[in-house]
């Protein structure tokens, strides 16, 4: 557990850095893009477990309206679709890695209300920091069951290490440059076991 201990929250602060920084034309060009909608808020924050169950708001740019009285297809607008699929919505949560209550690797962070419903072995996923991409989201993300997503993030809390993150991050980038379509809006609640 030394690299989790001793480097990994290292690395995460200097990469969220230079990430914030590579991409910063980006997300500047976002934030005038969401101004010229008209589309208010920009931000989108959901209160998710972290590491010890610990919560928090993880951050998002908004890509649904504010109606809730609509459908969730109804509530689609162009540019929160395409941020959606290309995954540029997540580049927001690089503010909870430099706070530390993420990380860039690791199980993706559930919602709060989720965390009563994990059975005993499924709650050992909140002994490491969430992620912003993780073994599951690269191995299936949302076309696996929840029970395979759990698995895959035990997997990685009992297997974590600088190479393991390596090839997560290698086969993030290799999804991220195919484009795969977008199930995110179709993926069902997990209820329980």
């Amino acid at each position: 557990m030394n690299y989790y201990t001793r480097i990994k929250r290292t690395m995460d602060f200097l990469t969220a850095i230079l990430l914030l920084v590579l991409f910063s034309g980006i997300l500047l060009l976002i934030m005038l893009t969401y101004g010229l909608s008209g589309e208010r808020p920009i931000f989108f924050q959901s209160l998710r477990s972290g590491k010890n169950s610990t919560p928090f708001y993880m951050l998002k740019f908004r890509t649904l309206s504010t109606d809730e009285k609509k459908s969730v297809q109804e509530r689609r607008f162009p540019l929160g679709n395409f941020l959606r699929k290309t995954s540029l919505d997540e580049l927001p949560q690089l503010w909870n890695v430099l706070k530390g209550e993420m990380s860039l690797i690791g199980p993706r962070p559930l919602p709060i209300e989720y965390t009563s419903l994990l059975s005993h072995e499924q709650g050992k996923r909140y002994e490491v920091k969430p992620g912003i991409t993780g073994w599951a989201q690269v191995n299936g993300r949302h076309s696996i069951s929840w029970q395979n997503k759990f698995e895959l993030d035990l997997y990685y809390v009992n297997h974590v290490s600088f190479g393991l993150d390596l090839r997560i991050l290698f086969k993030t980038i290799v999804l991220l440059l195919s484009f795969p379509k977008d199930h995110s809006l179709e993926e069902q609640k997990f209820k329980g076991n």
